[in-house]
């Protein structure tokens, strides 16, 4: 079963902790730098976020979204998984957790800065639990 119950918990979840992190005045120019549009397509639920980092937006199921540069497909559990640090990117695009479109070195070199929010996923899970909404 998987541990979203539908899209606005991915959004509540997910979609937030990219909003957190596009907010924070420290790390917002740095994902910038990156200059990736990233769009997620999810499972279990269906739903697709897109990130756009050098304008520090994020978009959920909006088709007002830019285009992206850079598109992952995964289950929003391995999503989940991820933000808790448990999963590592590199071994989850060769094992097919999560596949990916564009250039791959880009995300992977995002990797460091999404670890630094790693805690505030956590904490935003333990202050609405995952499923309960």
């Amino acid at each position: 079963m998987p541990v979203f119950k539908d899209a606005d918990d991915v959004n509540a979840h997910i979609g937030q902790i990219f909003r957190e992190a596009l907010g924070d005045a420290e790390l917002a120019p740095k994902f910038a730098e990156s200059g990736v549009v990233l769009k997620i397509h999810y499972t279990e639920p269906a739903c697709s976020m897109t990130a756009d980092f050098p304008n520090s937006k994020v978009y959920f199921d909006d088709d007002s979204a830019p285009a992206p540069n850079v598109e992952m497909f995964m289950k929003a559990d391995v999503a989940h998984r991820f933000w808790l640090g448990k999963v590592n990117i590199a071994a989850a695009l060769a094992k097919g957790e999560m596949r990916a479109k564009g250039p791959i070195p880009k995300i992977l070199k995002m990797v460091p800065l999404a670890k630094q929010v790693f805690p505030r996923y956590t904490e935003l899970c333990e202050r609405i639990p995952v499923g309960a909404g």
